[in-house]
């Protein structure tokens, strides 16, 4: 495993965090084993990634009590904010840093190769965006809308995400089927990577079309005409979106 020193100018990670999930709300405050989830991550980010700096953007105060509480450091923001992209661009307006690796409050098993491969996209040519992507290994996720897919091009740059299956197989309907030819579909990891200056520009476009379509943040930075750069690993990550996921930790 590739091992940075901090003498590499390493990008700084911000965590967004606000408790109005429309799935499940006040989600970051529900307890897992004696602890709210959001110190979860926030323990887990200090293991495996703790020579880069952190901080949690929060909407509001008590996220903010909860973290400080335990020594983390926040910022506060907006809480009308579209989207997590937003909270980034607009807590970076505070910090100004150079390069900036957006994880989940909601992502408290995240992996260190998951946090490297975001550094290595966000150092591809062109890239003004990085994220994840693994392998889908069965129809049910393949088929199921909150599962985000996304294809690429031939460089490994992102050309659309989506909620619904693709590409589409036609001349098939079974997902079993995409093992006969040398195509992998994606599943999109929700952890991104950002040069300050398209951080800048984000925060100063309107939500797209198609953003607001498939209530998919980093669909505005295509429609903005920004390259993302996408690193394919072999294991996702587990994020808490409904409470029955709190029974996978």
């Amino acid at each position: 495993m590739r091992v940075f020193k901090m003498s590499q100018n390493l990008p700084t990670i911000i965590v967004p965090a606000r408790l109005a999930s429309v799935r499940f709300p006040r989600k970051l405050l529900q307890e897992v084993n004696g602890s709210p989830l959001i110190i979860h991550t926030a323990n887990r980010l200090q293991e495996v990634a703790g020579e880069f700096e952190t901080f949690f953007a929060v909407d509001g105060v008590e996220l903010e009590e909860t973290l400080r509480k335990k020594g983390f450091k926040t910022i506060r923001t907006d809480p009308d904010l579209p989207s997590g992209t937003d909270r980034i661009a607009q807590a970076n307006q505070e910090l100004c840093k150079d390069a900036v690796l957006n994880v989940q409050a909601d992502e408290p098993l995240v992996e260190r190769e998951h946090i490297l491969s975001l550094v290595e996209g966000l150092a591809r040519g062109n890239a003004s965006m990085a994220t994840l992507a693994t392998p889908f290994r069965n129809s049910s996720d393949f088929n199921d809308e909150n599962q985000v897919k996304v294809v690429l091009d031939q460089a490994g740059f992102a050309l659309f995400f989506s909620r619904l299956p693709i590409p589409a197989y036609r001349g098939s309907s079974l997902f079993d089927d995409f093992s006969k030819t040398d195509f992998v579909p994606l599943k999109h990891i929700g952890l991104y990577g950002y040069q300050a200056s398209f951080l800048e520009k984000f925060a100063r476009s309107p939500q797209g079309q198609l953003e607001k379509l498939e209530k998919l943040e980093q669909l505005r930075a295509l429609e903005m005409g920004d390259s993302i750069a996408v690193s394919v690993v072999q294991q996702g990550t587990i994020g808490i979106d409904v409470p029955e996921d709190l029974n996978k930790l």
